[in-house]
């Protein structure tokens, strides 16, 4: 991972008769605008979805496979329900994944990291042992073992893409937060009399906080990726609770008939991903100003 080095300053502007002094606005990311924008589309139809939906999750809404139409804006499934009413909802779950796997695997991976980076050499690894099991270990198969003991549903995903992603904050917690721990300034703080836990709270978190940010956006579009292809398996959100990647599995059978109901799904998780990833992409570029001056 590349690290992030300050801007170079700027020379002052010159000041003239009667002039405010210049001042120079930085510009917005690409990357960031465009994440706002479509992840915002996203978070608008999940809270929308809250009060409001064309139909009922469960009820018919017209003829089974029927085209997009002024009564079905997505078109009906193959039992009759409206479409875009299951999108709205499968937004929301699709928001929940991603805030609870980020959550999760955050407080997992960032306790693990720290611990290790700070611990006596046994211990680091352990810990790094552990984490590289959790990396090569595949998602599926570990949710697999999850819902064997938990039983198919939202947590029980949540809770596998959780544990294996917290592996890679862990590992990106350690690197930065031992190369922290070797500059000057934390010497100084712990001649000074402050604890390592002061050390941590105060110098370690806030910085390596821009690294893990931009990796836990990355850690959220694969949850979203990993929870469809979960569900689209029939390990992941069970019905009636609406799934993107659910609607995926049931439109297979009937995408010759009525393609919008494998299209729309497939839309929406290729927009929040991809929201996700440039959103990362966009607070790397914020948090590292010489990457954004290189392209």
């Amino acid at each position: 991972m590349t690290e992030l080095t300050p801007a170079p300053a700027s020379p002052p502007a010159q000041e003239t008769s009667g002039a405010r002094p210049a001042t120079r606005r930085r510009r917005v990311s690409p990357s960031l605008a465009l994440s706002l924008l479509l992840l915002g589309a996203v978070l608008i139809t999940a809270a929308l979805s809250l009060v409001w939906t064309p139909y009922g999750l469960t009820e018919a809404a017209g003829p089974r496979l029927s085209g997009p139409s002024g009564d079905t804006w997505a078109g009906t499934d193959r039992l009759g329900r409206d479409l875009a009413t299951q999108l709205m909802l499968g937004a929301r779950s699709a928001l929940i994944v991603a805030v609870a796997t980020m959550a999760l695997a955050g407080a997992l991976g960032v306790t693990l990291g720290i611990a290790a980076a700070t611990a006596q050499r046994w211990l680091d690894v352990t810990v790094q042992t552990v984490v590289d099991l959790l990396i090569a270990f595949p998602t599926l198969l570990l949710a697999m073992l999850v819902v064997t003991v938990r039983g198919a549903s939202l947590s029980s995903a949540i809770i596998a893409i959780g544990i294996a992603g917290s592996a890679i904050i862990a590992r990106v917690s350690r690197i930065n937060a031992a190369r922290v721990l070797r500059e000057d300034f934390i010497t100084a703080a712990r001649a000074a009399g402050v604890s390592l836990m002061g050390v941590i709270i105060r110098h370690v978190l806030p910085n390596i906080a821009p690294l893990l940010a931009v990796q836990l956006m990355l850690l959220g579009g694969g949850a979203v990726l990993a929870e469809a292809a979960l569900s689209y398996l029939g390990l992941g959100t069970p019905p009636p609770t609406a799934s993107w990647g659910r609607m995926l599995r049931e439109a297979q059978s009937t995408m010759a008939v009525q393609p919008s109901s494998a299209i729309f799904p497939g839309a929406a998780i290729a927009v929040m991903v991809l929201g996700l990833n440039l959103l990362a992409d966009g607070l790397r570029e914020r948090f590292d100003p010489s990457l954004a001056g290189n392209r």
